[in-house]
This record gives C-alpha cells, structure tokens and sequence, in this order.
C-alpha cells in the first residue's frame, strides 16, 4: 500500500477502505507518511468528500490513536453533550449539574477556550481554588458519589486528530464537513460516553454560518456515533447573538447560577432545557422529551440543581461558598458603558464581533499563551428585538488591566456589532432543528 495511491484515489472520488484509512492515520501518526501526502489527502477529502462509512472508520482510527477513557466502572447510561462553540455558551455550567441532579451521570472533559470562544475549563477557573485535574480514579470516584465531574482532556486523547487539525490549520482544509465531524466525533469516541448529544450552532457567532450547512454536519457525526454504536442526537441551536446576557468567565458563571436558582435569562434557560431533555432521554430517565423537560424544571424549583453545583465545586476543591453569593466570584474594577447611537429595534448583534471584543479585554485567549483575566467581560443590556433609543446603554465592558487602546478598540466592536433597524424585529428561533439518525425535525 502506498500514500501516493490513496491519495490519488480520494482525488479522483474513489472511497477508501477501512484498511486504507487506518493505513493514512497510523503512518501519519507515526511520521511515517510525511506531512505534505496527509496535505495533499486532505484536500482531496476536502474536494471529494467521504462517506457516512469512510468517515467513520476515520473517526474511530484517530480515536485508537491514544488513550481511550473506559467509563464502565461508573453505573449507569454515561450521556456526553459537546457544542461546536459560541459567544456566552455556558450551557455546560448548568448543564452538569443539572442533569445530574436528575440521576444521569455526567462524567464531562472539557476544552479552554481560543479565539472568541469561550471554554467551560477557564469558566469553572474563575470560581477560587476549582481544579479542572484529577486522575482517572478520583474522576471516577467523584462521578459515582455526587453524579457529575468536569475535568480537562488527557494529554494523549486523539493524538492523531491533533496533528492533523494543526496540518488542516494550515492548508486551507479546516472547513470539510467529514473532517470536522471526526475531528469532533474522535474526541467523544475516544472520552467513553455511551451516548452523545451535539449542540451544532449556527449563526454569526457559530463555525457553521448557514442552517443548512449546520444541519449537514449534525447530520455527519450523528451518522458517525451511529456507524460506532453510539446513541448520538443533534440539537441545531442559534448563534446569531450571544447566549444569553454575559460574555466573560466570571460573569458567565453567574448566570449560569441565575438559571440554577431558577431565573436568569430565558433563551440560556430554554437551549438548556433543551439539550437536557434530550440527555435525560438517552440516559433512560424520561420517555420523550416532555417528561425529561418537567423532571428538570422540578430540579431547577427545588433547588437540588444548584444544590449538585455546590458538591461539583467543593469536590474539585472550590469555593462553594461563592456560588451562594455569586458577588464574591472575580469582579471588574471598572464599567464603561457602550451606548446607542440611534433610536430603534435591535435588528442583530454579531456574535463573533461581540466575543472579539470581549477577547481585546482579556476575557479570551489571542494566542494559547494567553492570560485570562477572569473578572473582565461584557454584559449586554438590549438583545434582538429589544427596542432602543439614542443615548441608551447597548452593553456594559468590564475592565480591568487592558490598555486603553484595547478599551476603545472594544467599544468600536461592540458598536459595530449591534445593528439597529427602524422597523420591529420578530423574535427568532432558539432551536432551529433536531437531527437523529431517523433524520431531521425542523421547528
């Protein structure tokens, strides 16, 4: 078998076996196929595509590439819930906690965040003395006794898949459907959850711009946890304005206790409520969505949702203390108010420009050396549709050590994120589709 042969039988539209896959990757990984034929490769994967089966013998061969985590000791049906990434997404913060109140045990590892993402790893950071590291003994003991643990990814998961996304960084090829969706898929594989339920956004802030181009890849790597015997589920969710009100580590941390104390804003709680009732169903504790929805509402007006918050942070050495008086998380020194500078409705807020913005502040990460500043963000004050008049605050920054060009900087990017029509803007989904390998359900 040679690259050169493979290479030429992708470009030319050919389907590679499950022999020839694993020959790529395994060569790949260990610098025996040099990186210039996995280039060549994955431009004509880019051109050509591969199917539901190709790329999942894909998937599976960067997932064998490293550790493989086996969650059998922990009882129970293990329900993972992954999102491709967007502005305020602090799904997973109540999420965790949420769902394991509800008996469904969350054995989470998560990523930080790059760029205008945010990551849960950095969020859970900001609460004073929370360790995102812990063996595989003490994760496994944590999940058994109190139903939830969130912890970083191993060093040595998917190796194969880190090689070749930094090779695809470079080559023009991040934006192929089958490799993003193994690239994404090996992770959850190679984590050990029994089931898999994706949050694919979509929208300004989100990787996947268009709905039908989001509907494509839930459709991918639903295909693929199906091909592997995963229970996969897709939820396509909106990214068109930042998730809720908070953008920044801290700052999303307490909304996200807003929502387990049973307020705070309602598109975070009803995407939430979402995504959990689809956990809940493919964990065995509800028979359709409804149920699942009502058994969580319960855990979020009884206060046993926020009750598991607390275990989850004491157990890996946090304050808990600050989640009963959120105002002792990381607060900003100062607040500089972002106004309008016309009268109207909200018509749109770009998500991505939103979250640069925040970045500029220090709430995000420019290069992977970067430092966060946990206390600085943004909190918008008008979201889509909201009406608004001249002089009023669009948004709030939280600042502390940026420079004042940043500052500024900021403020611009949030101006030119908000667009502002003359006309009244009608409310738009939060939920756009629900892909299963039965196909898809458009609401």
């Amino acid at each position: 078998m040679r690259a050169v042969d493979l290479i030429q039988k992708k470009r030319d539209g050919g389907e590679l076996s499950r022999e020839e896959i694993a020959y790529l990757i395994q060569g790949y990984s260990k610098g025996e196929i040099p990186d210039y034929q996995i280039s060549a490769w994955a431009m004509a994967v880019y051109f050509q595509g591969m199917n539901a089966r190709e790329t999942g013998d894909l998937t599976l061969e960067m997932a064998m590439s490293g550790d493989q985590v086996d969650l059998s000791p922990i009882a129970g049906i293990k329900v993972d819930k992954h999102s491709t990434g967007g502005v305020g997404d602090k799904t997973t913060v109540v999420l965790a906690p949420l769902v394991a109140s509800a008996g469904v045990p969350v054995a989470k590892m998560s990523g930080r965040g790059l760029g205008h993402t945010g990551g849960t790893l950095d969020k859970l950071e900001s609460i004073s003395g929370f360790s995102v590291e812990m063996d595989r003994e003490q994760f496994f003991a944590q999940v058994g006794e109190i139903g939830a643990a969130v912890i970083g990814q191993s060093g040595n998961i998917t190796p194969a898949d880190k090689k070749l996304y930094a090779l695809r960084d470079v080559t023009a090829t991040v934006n192929s459907i089958p490799l993003i969706a193994s690239s994404v898929m090996s992770k959850k594989i190679a984590a050990g959850a029994d089931a898999i339920v994706l949050d694919v956004k979509t929208g300004s802030g989100a990787f996947m711009k268009t709905l039908e181009d989001s509907i494509a890849l839930a459709q991918a790597m639903v295909d693929i946890g199906t091909h592997l015997g995963r229970h996969t589920v897709a939820v396509i969710s909106d990214m068109d304005q930042p998730l809720g009100y908070n953008i920044g580590n801290a700052l999303e941390i307490k909304e996200g206790i807003e929502i387990l104390q049973n307020r705070g804003p309602q598109d975070l709680r009803e995407v939430c409520l979402f995504l959990g009732s689809q956990m809940l169903v493919l964990g065995g504790k509800a028979k359709d969505e409804a149920e699942a929805r009502d058994i969580l509402e319960h855990h979020l007006a009884d206060g046993s949702a926020l009750e598991k918050l607390k275990q989850i942070v004491a157990a890996q050495g946090g304050d808990a203390g600050q989640i009963e008086a959120p105002d002792m998380l990381p607060t900003a020194k100062t607040l500089i108010e972002v106004k309008a500078e016309a009268s109207g409705f909200i018509e749109s807020i770009k998500a991505e420009t939103v979250g640069i913005a925040a970045m500029l502040l220090g709430a995000g990460r420019e290069t992977k050396e970067s430092q966060i500043d946990y206390a600085v963000g943004i909190r918008l004050a008008k979201k889509v549709g909201d009406t608004v008049t001249e002089g009023d605050v669009l948004a709030v920054l939280h600042v502390n050590e940026a420079s004042a060009d940043k500052v500024r900087e900021a403020e611009d990017k949030v101006r030119e994120a908000y667009r502002i029509s003359s006309q009244p803007v009608p409310p738009q989904p939060l939920v756009f589709a629900l892909v299963t390998k039965d196909g898809v359900t458009r609401y």
